[in-house]
């Protein structure tokens, strides 16, 4: 049913990996978040917390680097650990502390100078912009529902994202203390879609209809995806996932489990995507005077 919408979404969506260190992490935390393309120049959409999370890695990654500029400094002589502790202190850092946090827009431009945004004031939702490129690498750019009212409780929709990081081309420069992206290992993350039904819709007073609940979650990493019917035709944007509990609960039930009676319990919750409304992407857009496609 939603093959060739696949292979369309496809070529607009595209993720952005991420890598996250702990103060006392041994190992590098991969992740993804997911953006899609709405013209030919270098305007994204994505998820209001994936670009708040791309705008706090310069302040991390800045704190973490004045931190090493002044451990350096200490002296190598039997104050050095409370020294290093009074400066642990000073910076705020604790085992739990996230020290650096990278991030790399896979196939998206060639090259840029940064980017800039604009954050939708109440919604979970940012239109991202990427600066100076030389060159677009997404082949084709998303097509809006052009009536987005006639959206209906079951209809089945599609979303694509990111939900499971396979890249491997990074490491941990022990020398520099510092997170480093290489050219070796697996540059990319397979994309991974995701069916459901349309439930209900998200609305509140102040701004109306403005979501949509889907009947099967959104997966983490696949925040920023596109919403889109079996033309590929984008009706939503992911955003979050709703955990709603059923009520059936079993406690200390007895099941058969090889060849032995065990008591599990078990609290039955079902999980519903939530995504922005195509309504309120086109309206945000349209607020920026930033193009965008439309289709029936």
């Amino acid at each position: 049913m939603f093959i060739s919408a696949i292979e369309r979404a496809g070529q607009f969506t595209r993720p952005i990996h991420t890598l996250m260190r702990t103060y006392a992490g041994k190992q590098l935390v991969p992740g993804a978040a997911t953006i899609f393309f709405v013209n030919e120049n270098g305007y994204a959409i994505t998820c209001k917390h994936v670009v708040e999370m791309l705008a706090a890695a310069n302040n991390i990654n800045e704190h973490y680097n004045n931190f090493k500029k002044e451990r350096q400094a200490l002296p190598q002589d039997g104050k050095y650990k409370a020294q290093l502790k009074g400066l642990e202190l000073k910076y705020k850092l604790n085992a739990d502390s996230t020290i650096q946090l990278k991030n790399n827009f896979v196939d998206s431009v060639d090259t840029m100078s940064g980017f800039t945004w604009h954050m939708h004031p109440t919604l979970d939702l940012a239109i991202l912009k990427f600066n100076d490129f030389g060159k677009i690498h997404y082949t084709d750019c998303a097509r809006f529902l052009k009536d987005g009212n006639n959206i209906k409780q079951g209809k089945f929709l599609c979303r694509l994202g990111f939900p499971f990081p396979e890249f491997t081309n990074y490491t941990f420069n022990a020398v520099s203390d510092d997170i480093e992206w290489t050219n070796t290992g697996i540059n990319v993350s397979p994309r991974f879609p995701i069916e459901g039904m349309v439930t209900r819709f998200l609305a509140d007073q102040q701004l109306g209809l403005f979501g949509i609940e889907m009947s099967t979650p959104g997966l983490r990493g696949q925040s920023g995806g596109p919403l889109f019917d079996e033309k590929g035709i984008v009706y939503g944007m992911q955003f979050s996932t709703k955990h709603l509990h059923l009520g059936f609960d079993l406690i200390d039930k007895e099941i058969m489990v090889n060849n032995g009676i065990k008591k599990v319990s078990d609290y039955s919750f079902i999980h519903l995507g939530q995504c922005i409304h195509v309504n309120a992407i086109k309206a945000f857009l349209k607020e920026h005077k930033i193009d965008f496609y439309e289709e029936d």
